[in-house]
């Protein structure tokens, strides 16, 4: 219950509703409350109506003695029973006319009580609609804070599952399980005062199998929510091994490995039918163990109050038997309803305690409480910047400088894990770096503002993303709101633009799902032109060319030469662009710089980078020859 107490700031925000559904689901008991009463004054008055026609000397029965127990079992009755019937008594109406009188306010009763506990489930259950629009919310909100380290350490599954499913199961703690509580323990507190009023030993006698009821229904309850939980983790297990076969049909089908991937769903699914059936099995012990403990107590009010009856006591008649039965049929949701409760509530605490572990998690990258507002110009500055990765342990970076003007462009080239990404992300602060000094015009990274920082940056990832949308609106993704104008001309420049004139729907063709529908080369162009379309002073391409054409290539970098003219680039390849003229060309190894200068005075070193590029020579005309 102590994770549960972080939802308090919600039940204090939505007091007011919280406070009618309980006062509603008290009135809605209260009126449902009346109807035994009522229904044991029709019994009797049935009874009366008998033994007046039958003649009560003859069955030696006393007119006055029974008219003294009418009387005596009214006081037992709600003062609005006791007016009510007062009110009939006095009025000397017909018995016909009593009978249709009490029919008629039972309904009444009936759609008062059921008018009430609309209200209650409008208040309580709407309410906790809201709760958990809130929190879900909250969760989204709190994803986007957290840093990139924490995505690497944690799966897109849980993360979904938590927003999702840990978020739905504490919805029923605040709404159903809530109203169920505060309603069986008003049905139960209602129901209990009138019949100890009413018969207090006989209540005793009557009430005995209910607490057993109780506890079988929490045992069987607890079972079922641990087979439950195991059950929904094979669910998982089975959806995630279907859509990864669904995503990876085509290298499943080009390893011709169907048969394979079909033996492990068949286990899986296996094992789940098997968890499935079993739990069906103790879930059949439930309703049937149920209705023998209700029907026990049914047994016990009609076998010991009918005793009372032949045998005078305790001034018992039959409308108390009727009423008893009434209330025992009244108890039996709300007495059901603890164990199903108490699993709901159980349910959510571990829920709420997985959201909390994420919810409690403090971003490590954030504005420092200094932060400033300021648009960065384009002067970088890397001195002695040492990286080494949280997880893996890995020195990306190992004593890093570098000075970069504004409106230079660089390339920064070398192997894979030779740390250039890992410069691009501290760049962005998606990391800070483990020692050392980064500066944007002479002011430290970690004083500017994180929001006015990454949106006065262009960043073109090398694992490009696309949403599922249009493509205007993947495009138009970099700035919100840009008119079809400056989506076509990002399109342009980034040379994408005849290709989606091609397309059926042009601009408005829905991409699927990360882009499925698009070539490799038509995902990178759409990204950078996601990127162009901000008009950024910082531009910064990471691999973003790996998946086009030798001509493509070409005619992107003659256009974002044009585009680049007055912006700093860093453009992060494995390959050499001679055509295009650096300021700069950074060449890394094992996390440091091994050779730096333009392109002309690298080939002049006749070192790694001239082994590169000859490399790339022979590579672009063995392509040439095969074409």
């Amino acid at each position: 219950m102590r994770y549960l107490k972080s939802l308090n700031k919600y039940f204090w925000k939505y007091r007011w509703r919280f406070l009618l559904g309980i006062l509603f689901i008290i009135l809605s008991n209260y009126f449902r409350i009346l109807a035994p009463q009522i229904t044991g004054y029709v019994v009797n008055l049935a009874e009366q109506n008998h033994n007046s026609k039958n003649g009560i000397e003859a069955q030696g029965l006393n007119l006055k003695k029974f008219q003294q127990t009418q009387r005596n079992d009214s006081v037992n009755y709600d003062i609005l029973v006791k007016r009510f019937i007062s009110h009939i008594d006095v009025a000397k109406t017909s018995f016909d006319k009593k009978i249709f009188i009490c029919g008629i306010t039972l309904l009444v009763l009936a759609l008062i009580s059921g008018f009430f506990t609309f209200l209650m489930r409008q208040t309580i259950i709407v309410m906790s609609r809201h709760i958990e629009y809130d929190q879900k919310n909250a969760v989204y909100n709190h994803y986007q804070v957290l840093h990139a380290n924490f995505y690497k350490s944690h799966s897109t599954g849980d993360l979904m599952n938590r927003i999702a499913e840990d978020v739905s199961r504490v919805r029923m703690y605040t709404g159903p399980a809530m109203m169920y509580l505060i309603n069986l323990l008003a049905g139960i507190g209602f129901s209990l005062f009138f019949m100890l009023k009413k018969d207090a030993l006989l209540s005793v006698y009557v009430l005995t199998p209910l607490p057993i009821l109780a506890f079988t229904i929490y045992y069987v309850n607890n079972i079922i929510h641990k087979r439950s939980e195991r059950i929904q983790a094979l669910l998982s297990n089975l959806t995630t091994n279907a859509q990864e076969s669904y995503s990876g049909i085509r290298v499943i089908k080009s390893y011709v490995q169907e048969k394979a991937m079909l033996r492990v769903f068949n286990a899986n699914s296996e094992e789940y039918r098997q968890h499935a059936t079993n739990l069906a099995k103790v879930e059949s012990i439930y309703f049937p163990s149920m209705g023998l403990m209700i029907g026990l107590s049914t047994l016990l009010t009609i076998m010991i109050g009918g005793l009372y009856v032949i045998h005078g006591q305790h001034n018992t008649d039959l409308g108390t038997i009727t009423e008893f039965v009434i209330y025992i049929t009244m108890l039996t949701f709300p007495v059901s309803a603890i164990g199903w409760v108490a699993s709901m509530i159980q349910r959510a605490g571990a829920s709420q305690k997985r959201l909390n572990e994420f919810l409690d998690t403090s971003p490590e990258i954030k504005n420092s409480v200094s932060s400033i507002v300021k648009k960065p110009q384009g002067d970088i500055t890397f001195r002695n910047v040492n990286f080494i990765y949280p997880n893996t342990g890995i020195h990306a970076l190992k004593d890093f400088s570098m000075q970069i003007s504004k409106g230079q462009k660089i390339a920064i080239i070398g192997r894979t894990g030779s740390g250039k990404t890992t410069i691009a992300q501290l760049l962005l602060r998606m990391y800070d770096p483990s020692s050392g000094y980064i500066a944007i015009d002479g002011l430290e990274l970690t004083k500017y503002e994180l929001r006015e920082l990454r949106s006065l940056i262009s960043y073109v990832p090398q694992d490009v993303f696309l949403f599922s949308d249009t493509v205007a609106n993947n495009i138009r993704f970099g700035v919100q709101g840009a008119d079809d104008k400056l989506v076509s001309q990002a399109a342009r420049h980034a040379s994408v633009e005849k290709e989606i004139l091609g397309f059926s729907e042009k601009y408005e063709t829905m991409i699927g799902e990360r882009g499925v529908t698009l070539s490799g080369g038509q995902k990178q162009r759409i990204s950078i032109a996601r990127a162009l379309i901000k008009n950024p002073d910082l531009v910064i391409f990471d691999d973003c060319l790996s998946a086009v054409d030798t001509k493509t290539e070409k005619e992107i970098i003659e256009n974002l030469h044009n585009y680049l003219k007055d912006k700093t680039a860093i453009i992060i390849t494995h390959r050499i662009f001679a055509m295009f003229n650096f300021d700069k060309i950074i060449v890394m190894d094992e996390g440091k710089i091994v050779e730096m200068g333009t392109h002309n005075q690298l080939l002049a070193t006749n070192g790694y980078y001239t082994y590169l590029y000859e490399q790339q020579q022979q590579q672009d005309k063995d392509q040439q020859a095969e074409a």
